[in-house]
């Protein structure tokens, strides 16, 4: 479908430029809330997230898709385009793979003034088993011309964004695409996916932000030319305001999260505990590269002590660290923070941008000790 601008026809939500003056939700955030969905913190205890409580996002609305009828269109600037059936596909090499996959938005809602989107706090995150079959063979058998230069990927999903009516479209590199962990996915931990998921079938891109693996995939083409679409120029850029083009957002950075120890207080979610010998705990993940260090601070970062390590749950994702407290009572601000295996360290603050992308300051947890 061609999309087509329809400006002026919705309102605008606070003051127009996005931003939030208050701290205050809009009732229009709030909504975006309930349908979306956060991987509660302490399902960080699993080392692969049931679906039930794997975070989610979703653009517009849920297609209703009959996998009878699906058909995956290959094509665009290839020698052999094809319509392939769900059954095609999976005629095809089958792999099974952990992937961590995180929001861009993660933790939108720390910054301010906040951007005004999807209001998330740490939640948007989540690592399942995904089975399918790597993308680049069906490249490889479709003939990818010399001239093509991206592959773009097109959802069933369509809504208005930005004043234009679009189907949600995204685009990858002819090198990133073609890369061994990227995948064409109909199965998430052993099961068909749900609906809300991208049944029948979705792109998975392990170590990129959310966002790029497309969900209720309709449409493969090879093309000429950078593609230019709202979701790609308009939206998902790191940027200062909002004439500023930005840059992409594209790899997960370095996280750890903490596990928060304790029970919560019902509204605040501040922890309560008793005094005495507490073991914290978490994950950490950092995209493509590895996590090589996991620090954490019960004096709001004024010292640091190494956490012990467990094994990745797999090469793109997260690996669990643990550390024993001695909870003594009072007011603590327990801290966590990781360092990937190039040396980039969870800042203490993050640096500001427009659309509230990439955030990933230390994680922070309220706790008194009885």
């Amino acid at each position: 479908m061609i999309n087509e601008r329809v400006e002026g026809l919705f309102h605008a939500v606070g003051g127009g430029d996005r931003m939030a003056s208050t701290d205050m939700f809009h009732r229009e955030e709030v909504q975006l809330a309930s349908r979306n969905r956060g991987m509660p913190l302490e399902a960080l205890k699993y080392n692969i997230t049931p679906a039930g409580m794997h975070y989610l996002l979703i653009h517009f609305d849920i297609p209703y898709l009959d996998a009878d009828t699906w058909n995956l269109e290959v094509g665009g600037l290839v020698a052999n385009p094809v319509s392939l059936s769900l059954d095609d596909i999976k005629s095809r090499q089958s792999v099974t793979m952990p992937v961590t996959m995180e929001c861009a938005g993660n933790g939108r809602t720390l910054l301010e003034p906040r951007s005004i989107s999807q209001p998330w706090g740490l939640e948007a995150i989540g690592t399942a088993e995904w089975t399918g079959t790597p993308l680049g063979p069906m490249l490889e058998d479709a003939g990818v011309d010399p001239s093509a230069v991206e592959i773009l990927f097109t959802g069933q999903d369509r809504g208005v964004q930005g004043d234009e009516i679009q189907d949600y479209q995204r685009s990858l590199t002819l090198e990133d695409a073609n890369r061994d962990e990227v995948m064409l996915v109909y199965e998430m931990n052993g099961q068909p996916l749900q609906p809300q998921h991208g049944f029948p079938m979705r792109l998975i891109v392990p170590g990129w932000y959310g966002m790029t693996s497309v969900k209720w995939l309709t449409k493969i083409e090879a093309i000429s030319e950078h593609f230019d679409g709202f979701q790609m120029d308009q939206t998902y850029r790191y940027k200062q305001d909002a004439d500023d083009p930005g840059e992409p957002v594209d790899l997960i950075r370095v996280r750890a999260l903490m596990i928060p120890p304790g029970i919560p207080d019902f509204l605040t979610r501040t922890r309560l505990l008793d005094a005495g010998p507490v073991t914290l705990e978490g994950r950490a993940w950092a995209g493509r590269l590895g996590v090589d260090r996991v620090e954490v601070s019960a004096n709001n970062g004024e010292s640091w002590d190494d956490g012990s390590l467990e094994e990745p749950v797999g090469k793109y994702a997260w690996r669990a660290w643990s550390l024993d407290w001695d909870a003594t009572p009072g007011n603590h601000i327990l801290s966590v923070r990781a360092t990937d295996s190039e040396g980039n360290v969870q800042p203490t603050d993050q640096p500001w941008n427009y659309q509230g992308m990439g955030n990933n300051m230390v994680h922070r947890v309220n706790v008194v000790v009885r």
